[in-house]
């Protein structure tokens, strides 16, 4: 029986330790510090100037960690330009292909305008120019666009410019496209000085002349395909 003495009550023991091996890291979270690492080092080096060792190390990750999430690093580049290209683009890009309103020169100048706007919002600013850089470098050297976006390929643009300019062959239309963007490419994607701090401001052209140029260059009447004309031998 009690004793009718007060007893306190025995504490809470403290849980017990869980035992088994930590959590392991989150796979989203480490592959934004790659791609975080790898932006810096692009801004600060240049883009043809950074490793995949460096990268990892400006992570403060294991040697291995850039293949083990991207494979290589041309799927580190890819994986940086879709994050923080693509939603530039998108919008503008499904407005003018889904959306493309009546066929002709007009229309054109619609699908042109969506495409160089946002290089132009890009280069005016010193990451927005390293992004340019980075694009052309990978796009030109690749010569294919990149992964992972309904956009990427060239079908949605010749679609709209078949309809708008129904005069061109299939072959005409798919090498003017491809000639716009790497003008484009080449344009705004240029080599950067290696000491941006003490270089000179970039020019760039004005957005109107070349939506202009381009549209012109798109909407022009097809060449003959014939052999030219000889003058003839006076002999």
């Amino acid at each position: 029986m009690p004793d009718g003495t007060a007893q306190a009550p025995n504490p809470t023991p403290d849980p017990a330790p869980a035992s088994g091996p930590a959590p392991a890291a989150d796979p989203a979270s480490t592959r934004d510090r790659l791609l975080a690492a790898a932006e810096r080092l692009f801004l600060q080096r240049g883009v043809g100037q950074v490793s995949v060792r460096a990268v990892n190390a400006e992570a403060g990750l294991n040697p291995g960690a850039v293949h083990y999430h991207f494979g290589s690093r041309e799927g580190l580049v890819t994986a940086l330009l879709g994050r923080e290209l693509l939603p530039l683009w998108q919008d503008r890009l499904e407005a003018a292909t889904l959306h493309p309103g009546a066929p002709g020169p007009e229309q054109v100048r619609t699908l042109v305008t969506a495409v160089v706007e946002p290089f132009d919002e890009l280069v005016r600013t010193e990451r927005g120019r390293m992004l340019c850089r980075l694009l052309a470098q990978t796009m030109l050297a690749a010569d294919r666009p990149l992964h992972g976006s309904p956009w990427a390929g060239t079908a949605p643009f010749e679609v709209v410019l078949g309809r708008a300019l129904p005069d061109l062959t299939v072959r005409e239309i798919a090498d003017r496209w491809r000639l716009l963007f790497t003008t484009l490419l080449e344009t705004y994607g240029r080599p950067l000085a290696t000491d941006a701090a003490s270089a000179p401001k970039p020019w760039f052209p004005e957005l109107p002349t070349v939506v202009s140029f381009l549209t012109a260059g798109l909407t022009a009447p097809q060449a003959s395909t014939g052999n030219a004309a000889r003058t003839p031998d006076p002999r």
